[in-house]
């Protein structure tokens, strides 16, 4: 359970990370959304997913740390 606690926020954010940044190249949401068409969330989105893949990383390795 320890390593899920981990990956699974990882995977939320990878996703989010993802929406930000369609948001930012205008590819979804209204237009009406600050986001939309920002190159600003444009980067957060790509920031966003690599924080969340850095999350998915270390539950891997806990993951395996705890199997040995």
């Amino acid at each position: 359970m320890g390593s899920a606690a981990i990956v699974i926020p990882g995977i939320i954010l990878v996703i989010f990370g993802i929406i930000f940044n369609f948001q930012g190249h205008g590819i979804v949401g209204p237009e009406s959304s600050f986001m939309y068409q920002s190159e600003d969330w444009t980067n957060y989105g790509i920031v966003i997913s690599v924080a969340g893949v850095i999350l998915i990383l270390i539950g891997y390795v806990v993951e395996k740390k705890r199997q040995t």
